[in-house]
């Protein structure tokens, strides 16, 4: 999204004195940095893609069907539902990485809902010990993102329906895993209860299966979970590193 900019109106110095200020407009920069920190992470941080940018092929249909359904929990109990899919290139239907040509990119496509979906048959919801999440700051991999291609995003419509105007989003990799940070800033509105973030990510590679490979940090807390993943294969390069 565009930054917010004053717009100053140049005026000629022999007709006015002084010039006039128009007010901000209403767009909002979700990659703007706030401290010293901020403008340092943002340094080293990937282009982030819209999700509602992509188009998208049919998934593939694993084992668990063509969605894999799951949990991010630790010992105090679950954190957020996770709902994931990997998609083939628009046009591309069915999605069979075994008859899929050679340097077909997947999108790896993960919808996040922290504490809860509101569906009592799944994941977080009633009756499985759902957390109250009151801030949630991060989605991230635990495992080295295999055949990243570089190209990773999210959701922003979403991200500005969840936290508002203040919201900022930076991609970065460490341990040569993605890590999406989400910052609201200090109270106010925040990436909280049933409020669902999609995030994506592309790789050369398709998944081997689900694997604990996925986070979210809530709470001041880590919570892991199940998500599609793919295997690591000779010659097929992480652009995280």
């Amino acid at each position: 999204m565009k930054k917010s900019i004053p717009f100053i109106t140049l005026c000629a110095a022999a007709a006015l004195a002084a010039c006039s200020q128009e007010p901000e407009s209403d767009v909002t920069d979700l990659n703007a940095a706030a401290s010293q920190s901020e403008a340092d992470a943002m340094a080293a941080a990937l282009d982030a893609g819209d999700f509602m940018d992509l188009k998208l092929g049919a998934k593939i249909v694993g084992s668990q069907g063509p969605e894999v359904e799951g949990a991010l929990a630790n010992p105090e109990g679950n954190f957020a539902d996770i709902r994931s899919y990997v998609a083939c290139p628009a046009g591309m239907d069915p999605c069979d990485p075994k008859t899929a040509p050679e340097g077909t990119v997947y999108t790896y496509v993960h919808v996040v809902y922290p504490g809860a979906d509101n569906s009592a048959d799944s994941g977080s919801g009633a009756g499985n010990a759902a957390s109250d999440v009151e801030r949630a700051t991060a989605f991230k991999m635990l495992r080295p993102a295999h055949g990243f291609t570089g190209k990773a995003g999210y959701s922003k419509a979403e991200v500005m329906s969840a936290i508002g105007p203040k919201a900022d989003v930076i991609i970065t990799c460490k341990d040569r895993a993605l890590v999406w940070t989400v910052s609201a800033g200090d109270g106010g509105d925040q990436w909280e209860q049933a409020e669902p973030v999609t995030f994506y990510w592309q790789s050369t590679l398709p998944p081997a299966g689900p694997a604990v490979a996925y986070a979210i940090d809530a709470n001041y807390a880590e919570a892991s979970g199940p998500g599609p993943y793919p295997a690591e294969t000779d010659g097929v390069p992480n652009s995280c590193g």
